[in-house]
């Protein structure tokens, strides 16, 4: 005689594969949100990596700097830390002086490169004619090409204008090529600033001119300070043309450091504690201002 099953009997299988299924989805979840952290540490030690490669050369300029002359070449990274490489290098003042005119040049350059070409690069964005494409292309070139192509004719050029080994023709140079930036990277800021703005105020009475200063200057003001900013790093950094046209009286604080490569020996002391100055400045600049800098190269970026 057969016996019925009761309720239970029949729903434990179902059951039992029920609490089979939960658990087979929680250990999917709980190996997704391993794998999910996995990834995350992998990325993080991937970017320090990376950061670590990119700054090892600044970190070993700035550890040298403070490192005793007479332990300069050990190996080992403890010492006492000391200032003797910056007191002797700055004991004569040229180094100084130099630093001084890279300062000034810096400055300049970049002052007279807004100046100028934030109004160009309003008109290249806003008016149109013909050849605007092509002069926009142009201005590029003279960026794109290698320093090496314009060093003779700059040579000679300022050796005839007596332009040569002055602050004057330092700035020049460096404003020359400090225009094609600021004319590229400016169109694209102008380009995003809407232009039914200055239109609306021509109809309150705005001039053309009044208008670019009260309404889209403002509004392109990242900008502005990104593009100065990168202006300046580029004329401060630069080495090959203020080597081949200064000599001794516009010395530039790169080209400076070079004179403590001697005959007798290099002083590696000196070079680290310069090398650390000349950093110095644009470190904290960027560190400073990064937040508006990284605002200022990506708003360009958005079309009206």
């Amino acid at each position: 005689m057969t016996q019925s099953k009761t309720l239970e009997q029949y729903t434990q299988p179902l059951a039992s594969h029920g609490l089979a299924y939960s658990g087979l989805r929680h250990w999917a979840r709980s190996l997704a949100r391993s794998v999910q952290v996995l990834r995350r540490y992998a990325r993080t030690i991937t970017v320090l990596l990376v950061m670590l490669v990119i700054m090892l050369p600044v970190i070993w300029t700035i550890h040298l700097a403070f490192k005793p002359a007479l332990e300069i070449f050990d190996t080992t990274l403890g010492f006492v830390p000391t200032l003797e490489n910056f007191q002797s290098l700055l004991a004569d003042g040229s180094f100084l002086t130099a630093l001084g005119n890279s300062v000034l040049v810096s400055v300049l350059s970049t002052t007279f490169s807004m100046l100028l070409g934030v109004p160009a690069a309003y008109v290249l964005t806003r008016w149109k004619f013909k050849v605007r494409k092509q002069i926009a292309l142009w201005i590029l070139v003279t960026r794109m090409a290698p320093p090496i192509a314009f060093t003779i004719p700059f040579f000679l050029a300022f050796r005839w204008l007596g332009l040569q080994d002055t602050l004057a023709g330092l700035t020049l140079i460096y404003m020359t090529f400090n225009l094609a930036i600021v004319i590229w990277l400016m169109q694209s800021f102008f380009a995003s600033v809407p232009a039914s703005l200055e239109e609306a105020a021509w109809l309150d009475g705005c001039g053309v001119w009044s208008g670019f200063l009260r309404i889209t200057l403002p509004l392109a003001a990242p900008g502005l300070a990104s593009t100065a900013i990168l202006c300046f790093i580029f004329a401060w950094s630069d080495f090959f043309y203020a080597l081949v046209l200064t000599r001794t009286q516009a010395v530039t604080a790169t080209v400076a450091i070079v004179n403590f490569l001697q005959y007798e020996g290099w002083e590696w002391g000196k070079i680290s504690a310069a090398g650390t100055l000349v950093m110095l400045p644009v470190l904290l600049f960027m560190v400073i201002i990064r937040r508006y800098l990284v605002h200022g190269l990506t708003a360009g970026g958005i079309k009206d």
